[in-house]
């Protein structure tokens, strides 16, 4: 199920937004490939600044359902004083968004997809934004007996040989691309007709629901499972350890990266609060907010800074 929400606030003081671009300005984070602009409080009315003051986010669903967006946006809506709308959808779902220029900001997770939206010419700057990892997720049962197999790929082998029921997404996601990726390691390509993998054209919420209503296995994000997990009693993480830390597989580091669209392309997409929002996104209070989602509840990060990823396997 696709998700759309718009976040806003009252118009705050030109001064302090004025003041926040010179605190941005003073941070760096990561490679881009343009460095980030930043721009200037609006001048003018709330009414006159109201339509330069939308920012177009097009997002992964895992940024949705794990609830990250949620708890991240307003800090941002209160310190620029604009509106924000996003929509959730599949990566590939919302790359194509970005094609169209229908957004101003992507957040997505599909390293091979950005890399061709790069290099069409499409984007005007790409971050590493965050990262957390993929688990394979299935019933405590485990028909397959995947239990503490150290990769992904040992245990789709597992799943395809038991003819264990096995959900995907199937929905050009991040998430899909990524299992796919696996499946060719074992130069396989699972299709609707095989009657143990169920193709579904969903995300990944509504995919866990149905592994966990058919006992089927999955490939998860870890954060979408986490904060899910009281609403799936029927699944367990199998492969991936209890945190990224003890995921065995390095190929299900999962990475989050944060674009911005190319201006010259998309004369209408909303550039300089576009900026403005990756400088926010990188700086270090919102990713020290990052690494804190979840801390509480799960006793681990849903999602982690992006920097942490280069002490990852």
């Amino acid at each position: 199920m696709n998700t759309i929400r718009t976040y806003s606030r009252p118009i705050v003081p030109v001064l302090g937004l004025a003041l926040l671009a010179i605190w941005l300005a003073g941070c760096t984070a990561g490679q881009a490939l343009a460095s980030p602009r930043l721009a200037v409080a609006p001048t003018g009315s709330a009414s006159a600044a109201a339509a330069s003051d939308v920012l177009r986010i097009a997002t992964t669903t895992s940024t949705a359902d794990s609830g990250l967006l949620d708890a991240l946006l307003p800090h941002f809506v209160e310190v620029c004083g604009c509106q924000v709308e996003y929509i959730a959808v599949g990566s590939g779902q919302a790359i194509e968004v970005g094609r169209r220029g229908d957004a101003d900001v992507l957040l997505v997770h599909s390293p091979a997809a950005e890399e061709k939206f790069v290099a069409d010419g499409l984007a005007r700057t790409r971050f590493d934004a965050m990262f957390n990892d993929f688990v394979l997720v299935g019933p405590r049962a485990d028909p397959a007996h995947i239990a503490g197999l150290g990769t992904a790929s040992e245990a789709l082998q597992a799943i395809m040989t038991a003819g264990a029921a096995f959900a995907s997404r199937g929905d050009r996601s991040g998430t899909h691309m990524k299992e796919l990726e696996v499946w060719a390691t074992l130069a396989v390509t699972p299709t609707r007709e095989l009657p143990w993998y169920h193709a579904l054209g969903q995300g990944m919420g509504d995919t866990l629901l149905f592994a966990d209503e058919q006992r089927a296995y999955a490939l998860a994000d870890r954060g979408t499972y986490l904060a899910m997990r009281a609403k799936l009693p029927g699944l367990t993480i199998l492969v991936g350890g209890n945190s990224p830390a003890e995921n065995r597989d390095p190929a299900l580091i999962n990475r989050y990266s944060i674009i911005t669209l190319a201006p010259e392309r998309f004369p209408s997409t909303n550039d300089d609060l576009a900026e403005r929002f990756v400088a926010w996104f990188l700086a270090e209070e919102t990713q020290q907010r990052i690494a804190a989602f979840g801390m509480a509840k799960f006793g681990q990060p849903l999602f982690y800074p992006a920097r942490s990823a280069e002490a990852m396997p």
